[in-house]
């Protein structure tokens, strides 16, 4: 009977199926830190895990080790070439948080737009005479540049289209391999692109380093909004910090960050036009639900034979 160690905090639903199934058995370790769960990781033959980091030295613990299901779709904290090394499979869930993601990003751009934060403390706080300084601004008719065009960029680009803004889309690979059906512009050169946008909004996985660094956000129009909610240090913090200062950028949104939680003392926690959410933008409770059946039914399929490849992020490495 195989036995899997789920490694941190799962919604109820994941842990019933887990107890429907007659053919397993599981340990269940909520706190998430990495040291938390390596002494169960001799006796497991599967791994569901959350935001935890995997290392090597994790990987070799684990001698029976089959098999490592994300709650997620994000892999950074797991040691690839560890589980490649011993051709353990890595899998994600499918497209289940793509619309929470979306409509997270779709409210940051309005919160930034309409000054939420600064209204709320004009009412709390005052003085109730800020209204009157027209800092709110609208998103009708406003360019919007979606940097990563896939699930989570076009459900965005179906929000905003229906609040009446101009959308264009940068995605290099899509512009090779096909793009999208759709009204959507494809933008071939992203300078340009920031040059023409009033709001950015990246989607893409994190690379060696930020597609939006200190040239990238000087060729931006003065007093556009930047949203990221997909990866911290996709957008350079030092540089965003800096182009706020200045009035460069007139606001942001950041869910992610480089360093989670940021420190106290992070420069970007003094602006009061910052919109700030701690990596929740996936974590509806809907979709927590959905992401911990996944996970779950992932590991299981895999032991029935039945895993769908698509999910597997390491499948080359594997044959």
């Amino acid at each position: 009977m195989p036995h899997i160690l789920i490694a941190g905090k799962l919604h109820p639903a994941g842990l019933a199926l887990l107890e429907a199934a007659q053919s397993v058995s599981f340990t269940h370790v909520e706190e998430i830190s990495e040291a938390s769960y390596q002494p169960h990781l001799a006796q497991a033959d599967a791994l569901v895990i959350r935001t935890q980091p995997m290392g090597a030295a994790s990987v070799a613990k684990a001698s029976k080790l089959q098999i490592v299901s994300r709650h997620g779709v994000g892999y950074d904290a797991v040691d690839l070439a560890a589980l490649n090394a011993r051709k353990i499979p890595l899998c994600i869930v499918g497209d289940v948080n793509s619309v929470s993601v979306a409509e997270h990003s779709m409210m940051m751009i309005l919160a930034c737009a309409k000054q939420v934060v600064r209204s709320d403390a004009a009412v709390r706080t005052g003085p109730w005479g800020w209204r009157n300084k027209l800092e709110q601004g609208e998103i009708s008719g406003k360019r919007l540049l979606i940097i990563g065009y896939g699930r989570i960029g076009r459900h965005l680009a179906e929000m905003a289209a229906g609040f009446g803004m101009q959308i264009a889309a940068y995605d290099p690979y899509l512009a090779k391999n096909g793009w999208p059906a759709g009204n959507v512009t494809s933008v071939a050169d992203l300078a340009a692109g920031l040059a023409q946008a009033d709001f950015v909004s990246v989607h893409i996985p994190k690379a060696d380093g930020p597609i939006l660094g200190p040239a990238e956000i000087a060729v931006m129009k003065r007093g556009a909004i930047i949203i990221n909610t997909a990866r911290g240090g996709i957008v350079d913090e030092a540089a965003l910090a800096s182009a706020l200062r200045s009035g460069q950028i007139a606001a942001a949104g950041l869910d992610v960050f480089e360093t989670e939680p940021p420190p106290s003392d992070h420069p970007l926690l003094a602006f009061d036009q910052v919109i700030l959410t701690p990596h929740t933008a996936g974590l509806t409770r809907e979709a927590a639900e959905r992401m911990a059946i996944a996970s779950v039914q992932n590991v299981l399929d895999h032991f029935m034979g039945s895993l769908d490849p698509a999910l597997i992020v390491n499948k080359d490495a594997l044959i």
